[in-house]
């Protein structure tokens, strides 16, 4: 039988409701990247995570289990898998990504905040207080539920002084953008996507890379936020031939997600296609979206090589990857 999607939805709104994520994961876990980084906590302007990148290796071991039973017998399980998880965490125990797959991503994050201090941005980050925007499960329509949880959200926030947030990725962006000022009345923080403060601030490559890539827009980014010509222009000052595919920009083509979690092989079908306008125009290929990285990836697999634009970026700066970040002077604006 097919997946009860009812039950499988209902599992992610269980979890965001009860324990503050759709697949809730230790705090650890989730600050790992930031470890060894002298990061400030807290502080009038932070760099927000939102957990995106960090759930990435969870999303991927959940949507495998669920292409392995889906149109099996096993698919009756999911009401009784979701009555056990409202009582029992199920995540740590069903969804063990090893530390390997969880480094690159968590590299992502690190990348980020060095270019953004490169760039001369000051701003902290809340470590424990940085908590999942509700991004996936605004996208299942879970609004009620999403509504709740944005209040804890930017109850965290003004907790820690906040004022301006840096945001990483596409759906947190239009999240705490577009969102939440519609959840929360009085809703005042200014909230910009760090590819929009790195075009405007980032200093000239010292290692221009001289590449041909292929640029996957976001479509939530492009669509939601405008945000089409940043990417391109941080792209051509690192050095990179920007090669449009047949649907670019505004009018991108998408990469399956997030219906991955619900329905794995139209969420296949969506991405290979999408691996092939980009292979028609580029050898190799750059995300913004953590979404879009996974999804293209396992498309892809040995055919199109692909990087998040902030490995592309920081290669181009010669960032060294781990070391402690010095004091920035500058705010965010």
């Amino acid at each position: 039988m097919p997946l009860p999607i009812g039950d499988v939805i209902g599992i992610l709104s269980d979890n965001l409701r009860l324990r503050g994520s759709v697949l809730p994961i230790p705090p650890k876990k989730a600050t790992r990247w930031a470890r060894g980084l002298g990061l400030p906590r807290g502080g009038a302007t932070v760099l927000y995570t939102g957990q995106m990148y960090q759930l990435i290796p969870y999303i991927e071991l959940a949507v495998r289990a669920m292409e392995r039973v889906e149109s099996t017998p096993l698919a009756a399980l999911a009401p009784l898998g979701r009555r056990v998880n409202r009582l029992l965490n199920l995540t740590p125990l069903a969804l063990r990504p090893l530390a390997r797959t969880r480094a690159p991503y968590d590299r992502v994050l690190g990348d980020i905040a060095h270019l953004l201090r490169q760039a001369g941005v000051g701003f902290g980050y809340l470590y424990d207080d940085d908590l999942y925007s509700g991004a996936l499960a605004y996208d299942l329509g879970l609004d009620e539920v999403v509504a709740r949880h944005a209040h804890r959200v930017v109850e965290a926030f003004r907790r820690n002084g906040v004022s301006k947030i840096i945001t990483v990725d596409p759906h947190t962006t239009t999240m705490l953008r577009t969102v939440y000022p519609t959840l929360v009345d009085g809703f005042d923080l200014r909230v910009r996507s760090y590819l929009e403060v790195l075009a405007e601030r980032l200093p000239p490559a010292d290692a221009p890379l001289g590449q041909r890539l292929a640029l996957h827009d976001s479509c939530v980014l492009a669509r939601a936020e405008g945000v089409v010509e940043q990417p391109r222009a941080l792209l051509a000052q690192a050095g990179v031939t920007v090669c449009e595919p047949a649907a670019t920009g505004r009018l991108t083509w998408c990469c399956g997600g997030p219906v991955e979690a619900l329905y794995p092989a139209r969420a296949r079908a969506t991405a290979a296609r999408r691996v092939e306008q980009l292979r028609a125009v580029a050898p190799a290929g750059v995300t913004m979206c953590p979404l879009c990285l996974v999804n293209l990836r396992k498309a892809a697999a040995d055919e199109l090589p692909l990087r998040d634009i902030s490995q592309v970026l920081r290669e181009a700066h010669t960032i060294p990857t781990t070391p402690t970040l010095t004091t920035a002077t500058k705010k965010a604006d």
